[in-house]
């Protein structure tokens, strides 16, 4: 029997809980996009030369960040693990979007209220400003509370597993990563030397929990691989039972943690290298084999026609982005710009997928569906410039061009440099109108309300 792996939206507050965090994720985006426009225009050559603001290129380039991933990522999955919840401890729920959403709000404001001081920190880049940790604490504790309400209020994965109870099981996966992950930032910042400061001192806070995000996020996208192939037609040729036991394969790193804190010291070589090989082989224990499988079902299936075009382009494309991304990471060699490369493929091929969730999850919130032909076209237009982008890093890279730098400071001595960071600026120029895209296609949409109002609870 054909396994479909979708959930069902649930009604009243959950509903609309839901929507609070789908509200909140896109609004990152559009706060995010327009960091990111000042970003590839201090970064293109030419164009460079009349934007003087470095330093304020750094400053955008943190909240960009931020936003982007941070924010963006944890209110889809709040969207995700509010859709996957009983009715129970609701003001807990609202509580966490609450706090969420005003430390967001505030991380965007405080940029233009003077010096930022950004620190290019792994995972979270920071301004040291005071209003800039109340926005960042802010938003981690409603996150706190959004994975609290997940990990109590969550829905039975059920006796007989079928697609929707896989479904539930990855999404309870993802959840205790979360939780992982705050476990690990609450356990640096006990075990820090108080004498540190600086950059050094929010590598090592972010080090390990930075890493357990990014299983949560990978587990979150493996969730939406599974929701769009079904709902775009895709017979997958995997039982419900065999996708458990992947999303529990993807788990199995994040119980390294624990043990990597507790065999090391945060602030020895050991802890940094044992969370980076941790990342790069147990990070795809659960990726590869789903994504094979997406993929061979993909291959197999019927041309998508109608409302299944804009989810199948995004099921493509996020699988082609994240893949390029993970094999970039092992040619890594040094600090250069081939280590946002890999990080840029990754993470887009995360937003990739979330962005074609949204355009099958809003009609079934109660909202209008979103224009079919620009909702196909616009994944192709923001991961076809990301890909560009990526390129255009990867070729810089190999020249030696330094990340995190703008200006006369990338060194940009030699044609063939030039032309590798002239097209990353063309691919980030067009992945900005593909973001643009999605922004024009979603926000009307949600903007005019709910077809249908749900029932209470």
């Amino acid at each position: 029997m054909h396994e479909e792996y979708i959930l069902a939206v649930p009604a009243g507050h959950r509903r609309r809980l839901s929507v609070g965090w789908l509200w909140l994720g896109v609004m990152a985006l559009l706060g995010s996009g327009l960091f990111s426009l000042l970003l590839v225009l201090s970064r293109t050559p030419y164009i460079q030369d009349i934007i003087p603001w470095i330093d304020f290129f750094r400053t955008a380039l943190v909240v960009h960040v931020d936003l982007s991933v941070l924010v963006w990522f944890l209110a889809f999955g709040g969207v995700l693990w509010s859709l996957n919840s009983t009715p129970r401890f609701m003001l807990l729920g609202w509580s966490a979007l609450l706090f969420a959403g005003l430390g967001a709000a505030l991380m965007v404001v405080v940029p233009f209220l003077g010096p930022g001081n950004p620190l290019m920190s792994n995972y979270i880049p920071v301004l040291q400003t005071p209003l800039f940790m109340v926005a960042l604490l802010g938003f981690g504790f409603g996150i706190s509370l959004l994975v609290l309400r997940g990990m109590s209020a969550n829905t039975p994965v059920g006796l007989y597993m079928e697609g929707a109870g896989a479904l539930r099981f990855g999404l309870n996966t993802a959840v205790v990563s979360a939780a992982m992950a705050v476990f690990a930032f609450a356990w640096s910042y006990l075990v820090i030397p108080d004498a540190m400061t600086g950059k050094a001192y929010f590598e090592l806070l972010f080090w390990g929990g930075g890493h357990m995000l990014q299983f949560t996020y990978t587990l979150l996208m493996l969730v939406a691989w599974l929701w769009l192939a079904s709902a775009s037609g895709v017979r997958l040729p995997l039982s419900p039972r065999v996708v458990s036991i992947l999303f529990l394969f993807g788990l199995i790193a994040v119980f390294m943690a624990p043990l990597i804190y507790y065999s090391h010291a945060v602030v020895s070589a050991e802890h940094i290298l044992f969370f980076t090989w941790l990342m790069a082989y147990g990070g795809s224990l659960a990726p590869v084999p789903l994504g094979l499988a997406v993929l061979y079902g993909l291959l197999r299936s019927s041309p998508a026609a109608g409302a299944q075009l804009p989810l199948r382009s995004a099921l493509w494309t996020s699988m082609v982005l994240f893949g390029i991304g993970g094999g970039i990471g092992f040619l890594i060699q040094g600090s250069n710009v081939t280590i946002p490369a890999h990080y840029h493929g990754s993470i887009v091929g995360v937003t990739l997928a979330f962005m074609g969730m949204t355009y099958d999850v809003l009609p079934r919130l109660g909202y209008a569906h979103p224009n079919r032909r620009l909702a196909a076209i616009q994944p192709w237009v923001y991961g076809g410039g990301q890909l560009l982008h990526v390129l255009g890093l990867v070729w810089s890279g190999g020249y030696g061009v330094q990340r995190k730098v703008a200006g006369v400071e990338q060194g940009l001595d030699g044609i063939e440099k030039i032309a590798a960071m002239g097209l990353m600026g063309l691919g980030g120029l067009i992945a900005i109108i593909g973001g643009l895209m999605f922004l024009v296609i979603v926000l009307p949409v949600m903007s005019k309300g709910f077809r249908t109002q749900g029932a209470g609870e």
